[in-house]
């Protein structure tokens, strides 16, 4: 079994966040280093018909915090403590594809970088979170 059909599976044993399932996420591949996931752009819009940020925010916490956990593993908890997000083009329709690459995994602290495009492959917005991971108590 690949790294990813392993994280893959933990994750199905794990199940969704109910934001996630209410905003629609999907992922499509998971590890540490790397995470990949889909978002529909309708039921996600300001009533002006644009894809929210808060909505681009939701997808990088939710890679960040997923690969986090990961590389933590089942018996820690994590925490996102800082997120930011820079929207470049807006999305009308369609899905947008999340890509998160670990920038540092460490002891304590991950970083992510996420990038999400649009349907024709062109990038929306940029973010990047950091994740604090617990002490076991």
């Amino acid at each position: 079994m690949s790294d990813n059909s392993e994280f893959m599976k933990q994750l199905r044993v794990r199940g969704s966040g109910a934001l996630d399932k209410k905003m629609g996420i999907e992922i499509i591949e998971a590890s540490p280093q790397r995470l990949v996931a889909t978002m529909p752009v309708e039921g996600n819009t300001q009533p002006i018909g644009l894809l929210h940020g808060g909505a681009n925010v939701v997808l990088a916490e939710s890679l960040g915090s997923i690969g986090t956990q990961l590389h933590a593993g089942p018996e820690r908890k994590v925490v996102g403590i800082d997120i930011n997000a820079t929207h470049h083009k807006s999305a009308t329709s369609g899905i947008v594809t999340a890509v998160a690459t670990a920038v540092s995994l460490g002891k304590t602290m991950c970083s992510y970088e996420i990038v999400i495009t649009n349907d024709k492959g062109e990038r929306t917005c940029t973010a990047r979170i950091t994740c604090l991971i617990l002490a076991q108590r």
